[in-house]
């Protein structure tokens, strides 16, 4: 059966099609317009959906098929890569500055692309959920106070969907990344959405996973309660030379 991406009411409330009229080219592409309410993106990420736009289109709504999930204890660092963060005076810390996060983010070159897809909106939205405890940074700080890496994401339930990552210097994103799902594993917390894969996420440990179980392991997590809050106090200061004795471990 044949499908265009489907128009949203404008009611941040109003549901969201079923996933799995997504097209299937461009791969996942399953609706159109709304908004990027705090309410509408919620709802948004409780069906494995996500905005994905560029300034100039209208808002558009993704829930791909493979989808890249990552199980909070098996993301891989290389035994290189341990052996440079055995030295590594790097700390890792959680909500202490989203916008720097975000807005590094949105700089970053991505190959391929030109300009960005975390457009003003994109970010204004963003700091508006995590004011509101459900987005978070995750930052690498070197000695001199300087962002390192760092990624951003949502958290709904006892589910993380991961939205996007930089690295300042050389493995400062495979840090936040490791130290992220350290500590999601210890709360619990057993999935990171990485919604589409790439060589690098995927030499990381991310899996691909058809949408229906994706959706599947969702539905079973979201709901769980889990407030919205900051992250600081809960997710402490990690050193990254720590990355380095778990995965030994």
């Amino acid at each position: 059966m044949s499908h265009v991406p489907f128009p949203l009411a404008d009611d941040p409330d109003a549901p969201f099609p079923p996933a799995a009229l997504a097209l299937r080219e461009p791969d996942g592409l399953l609706a159109v317009g709304g908004d990027l309410s705090p309410r509408r993106l919620l709802n948004a990420y409780r069906g494995g959906i996500f905005p994905w736009y560029s300034d100039g289109q209208p808002i558009l709504w993704w829930s791909p098929d493979p989808r890249l999930v990552f199980r909070t204890d098996a993301v891989r660092l290389s035994s290189r890569f341990r052996r440079s963060l055995r030295r590594c005076d790097w700390q890792v810390r959680a909500d202490t500055d989203f916008a720097a996060v975000i807005g590094a983010c949105a700089d970053s070159p991505r190959p391929g692309q030109s300009g960005t897809w975390i457009t003003a909106s994109m970010r204004a939205a963003y700091l508006r959920l995590h004011q509101l405890g459900h987005a978070h940074s995750i930052e690498v700080w070197d000695r001199q106070g300087r962002l390192a890496g760092g990624l951003y994401g949502v958290a709904v339930g006892r589910m993380f969907f991961g939205e996007s990552m930089f690295s300042a210097y050389s493995g400062g994103s495979k840090v936040a990344l490791a130290a992220l799902a350290l500590r999601l594993h210890a709360w619990g917390w057993p999935l990171l959405d990485a919604q589409v894969e790439n060589p690098h996420l995927l030499a990381l440990g991310g899996e691909r996973w058809p949408r229906a179980r994706f959706l599947d392991a969702v539905a079973g997590l979201v709901d769980e309660e889990d407030r919205p809050r900051n992250w600081t106090a809960r997710f402490g200061q990690l050193p990254a030379a720590e990355l380095a004795r778990a995965a030994d471990r």
